[in-house]
């Protein structure tokens, strides 16, 4: 392991009880790993969104602001946990993580596929376990068209503008360079609905959460669900 994953690692490991924690952390990954590295385009990107969201809790009106919150750091803790997992090669690291750290110095790639492909496997793998995870802690259930869904689904107007501004900044080159071949980008990039695939966690979260009554059912889902994000990561992360 270089020295820089070592103290990724560390990072990483650093425990977090509040978005301000989450904000502190990613800072400090984006301090610690170079432009020319992909985590750094996926992290900046992740850091964007969750300084909007901390900066909405005092200026939008929320139903069930703690959920909420508390959903953020789990879901970060997620990210936060794959990520170790795949810089120490554990065994149980999850795939769609995998395939992302594996191609982080491929300078062959674009900033946004990066992006893109770490919002894939977030958004896809992480946080339908999130949204189940948050909910079992909080004695809530992740019910279709309740006051947890509106919050979540309010998100959406806070990601729609930002990715947008991300993705014009996010195209060029891992190293800065000039892309050579901008449509063939155009069509990878054009299957990642960031706000479809959060509405589909949110009924896969359903899923998992009645999942329960059958035993290893939702872990058998999730590990199938990681698979298929994988697949779709290898994808985003094929050189244009």
């Amino acid at each position: 392991m270089s020295e820089t994953d070592q103290q990724l690692v560390t990072i990483a490991s650093t425990p977090i009880h509040s978005i301000a924690d989450v904000v502190a952390v990613f800072g400090a990954i984006e301090n610690a790993v170079p432009e020319s590295d992909g985590l750094h385009w996926f992290n900046w990107l992740y850091l964007t969104v969750t300084k909007s969201v901390g900066a909405s809790m005092g200026t939008l009106q929320w139903k069930n602001p703690s959920w909420l919150e508390r959903l953020d750091i789990i879901f970060a803790g997620l990210y936060l946990k794959g990520l170790r997992k795949c810089l120490r090669e554990d065994a149980d690291a999850p795939r769609c993580w995998q395939v992302f750290v594996n191609a982080r110095h491929n300078t062959r790639l674009a900033r946004i596929q990066f992006a893109m492909a770490g919002m894939n496997a977030h958004i896809n793998h992480d946080l339908c376990e999130a949204v189940v995870l948050t909910c079992r802690e909080l004695g809530l259930s992740p019910t279709h068209e309740s006051d947890i869904h509106a919050d979540f689904t309010q998100v959406n107007s806070l990601l729609d503008d930002l990715i947008d501004t991300a993705k014009k900044e996010l195209r060029v080159g891992l190293l800065g360079d000039v892309l050579p071949t901008v449509d063939a980008l155009e069509d990878r990039l054009a299957g990642v609905g960031i706000l479809a695939s959060r509405e589909l966690a949110w009924t896969n979260a359903e899923l998992v959460w009645h999942a329960q009554i059958l035993p290893g059912l939702g872990d058998r889902f999730l590990k199938n669900l990681d698979r298929t994000t994988a697949l779709v990561g290898r994808g985003l992360l094929i050189p244009v």
